[in-house]
């Protein structure tokens, strides 16, 4: 804070944006103008309470304290109630970190987020940033490696594949060059991690990708980004500049013999791509379709080099475990899932958002002391955790923790960190339905029982739906879903079945409804970009 200047802080997120955040920063600029209020605007990321964007906040002397959802015709009534030194108004939810939705979490990947301006270098190194990418500097690659490895930290893509395996096959790996590729194609229903994280605190990124550089022994990396994040595109793209012109990023990196350079690259628009090897095509400037493996991408991946491809907030955990020890991060968890994970909810809940949390709390816990229950008032009937390859659980599951095996044991997956509620007025039968047509649209086209199998399960739940051979379908319903499971190329295909099955077997009333319309969607054409 300079001077004698109040700092008001109002998000720059995508998601504070969509509700109107540019005019209540516009309002409070010209009010404070209007009252001769010398005031500094600081355009911050999203703390992840969404359901409060527009969060203002406003620095005091004891903290910063919040005041939200706030529109344009609120301001007015802000100022008189003195809210530019914590004056209590209907809004207000006084200090922002003593809100139970915030305060009860342990935000070690978000630490940052909501908290700076994340376009100011000064303010990142300021709250703990480049600490962990320091250290590295200092440190052999295999020291590095072992430090994520005993960390604990695995895949957050979806896969939950240990990190520092994958790291330590590309550090050996012999080749005249090594790439390190961030999938940020954040395609799954209900995520938003990857998007809040870069538009609120990029330089976390910029900073992990850079030690997985030195890790491996990679000169350059590309994040992939989804083309429907356009603010976040152009943040990172500014964030990278600036580490640059800092001396973070390029040759010789702050005085050392470590050289890292870094670009972004902008799919266009296929879920397929969020797979590593049909991203590493794209990223090539092929068609987005899956590669058979072996080999890995460790061994062969972008050009054919060795290549770490890791998810955003994968690589966004590891400054922090570099600046704190892999036993600090690794002491966060249970079981074989250490450290914590930024569980998103959405869908229809009365308090959506990003909730960091260890691995271990139950859905429950989320669903109800987070989340607040529906928005619609309605008894939550399920949950499909993981996107939209995820299964649908009822709540008789909800008390399963969030943990990578304890969920694989039901057939489920924790996957990137995603849930969607739906209450009571769900047709399951549609939902099911829906999991195979959202196969048949982003099927990359490579293996016959994702391809076809996709269109004939649609055709299948049509038939259950409208009620002809309910008995019968349902018989070559599942035998078709262990074929697409056991024969699939990759996950597209063989996790497609996760929602169907799940939806069968805990609701399996709905496939035996009166015959209703099945709402089919014909697909007519399907544009390759």
């Amino acid at each position: 804070m300079s001077g004698h200047l109040i700092t008001v802080y109002v998000p720059r997120d995508s998601a504070a944006l969509s509700v109107g955040a540019d005019a209540v920063a516009a309002a409070i600029r010209a009010e404070a103008s209007s009252r001769g209020l010398p005031l500094r605007i600081v355009r911050n990321g999203s703390r992840g309470m969404l359901y409060l964007e527009p969060l203002v906040e406003v620095e005091t002397a004891e903290g910063r304290v919040a005041y939200g959802p706030v529109t344009p015709a609120d301001v007015p009534g802000l100022f008189d109630a003195g809210f530019l030194t914590g004056g209590g108004h209907a809004l207000g939810h006084g200090p922002t970190e003593d809100i139970p939705y915030f305060k009860k979490q342990e935000r070690l990947t978000f630490a940052r987020c909501g908290i700076i301006d994340p376009l100011s270098v000064e303010d990142y190194r300021a709250h703990g940033g480049f600490r962990g990418l320091e250290n590295a500097l200092a440190m052999s690659s295999a020291e590095i490696v072992k430090v994520v490895t005993d960390s604990g930290l695995r895949g957050r893509g979806g896969a939950g594949f240990p990190t520092g395996i994958k790291w330590n096959t590309v550090m050996q790996a012999k080749a005249d060059e090594k790439f390190v590729c961030c999938n940020a194609d954040e395609g799954d229903s209900g995520t938003f991690a990857d998007r809040m994280i870069i538009e609120g605190d990029p330089f976390c990124l910029i900073e992990g990708m850079t030690i997985a550089a030195i890790a491996v022994g990679a000169t350059s990396g590309y994040v992939y980004m989804r083309s429907e994040y356009p603010h976040a595109t152009a943040t990172l793209r500014h964030a990278i500049k600036l580490a640059y012109d800092e001396g973070w990023l390029g040759d010789n990196i702050h005085g050392t013999d470590r050289t890292f350079h870094l670009d972004v690259r902008v799919g266009a628009g296929a879920y397929i791509c969020g797979e590593e090897t049909a991203m590493l095509e794209s990223l090539e400037g092929k068609r987005g379709m899956v590669r058979a493996k072996p080999p890995l991408p460790a061994l062969e991946g972008l050009f054919g080099k060795p290549t770490v491809v890791n998810n955003v907030l994968s690589l966004c955990s590891v400054p922090i475990i570099l600046d704190k020890g892999g036993e600090y991060y690794r002491d966060f968890g249970v079981g074989r899932s250490r450290g914590t994970l930024p569980f998103q909810l959405a869908g229809n809940i009365k308090q959506g958002g990003i909730v960091e949390k260890a691995f271990g709390i139950t859905l429950h816990e989320l669903l109800y002391e987070y989340g607040g229950g529906t928005i619609s008032g309605r008894p939550i009937r399920a949950v499909q955790v993981g996107g939209p390859l995820g299964a649908y659980l009822p709540p008789s599951q909800f008390d399963l923790p969030k943990d990578y095996e304890a969920f694989a044991a039901q057939e489920a997956m924790v996957g990137h960190g995603g849930i969607v509620v739906f209450d009571d007025t769900v047709d399951m039968a549609r939902q099911a339905r829906f999991a195979m047509e959202f196969c048949v649209a982003e099927s990359c086209g490579k293996c016959t029982p994702c391809r076809i199998g996709s269109t004939r399960g649609m055709e299948t739940l049509d038939k259950i739906i409208a009620g002809k051979n309910v008995d019968a379908n349902l018989t070559l319903l599942a035998d078709l879903c262990e074929v697409m499971v056991d024969g699939s190329l990759c996950a597209m295909g063989g996790m497609t079945p996760y929602p169907v099955r799940s939806a069968v077997k805990h609701f399996p009333e709905d496939f035996r409804k009166t015959p209703r319309n099945s709402g089919a969607v014909r697909v007519t054409h399907i544009a390759a970009e």
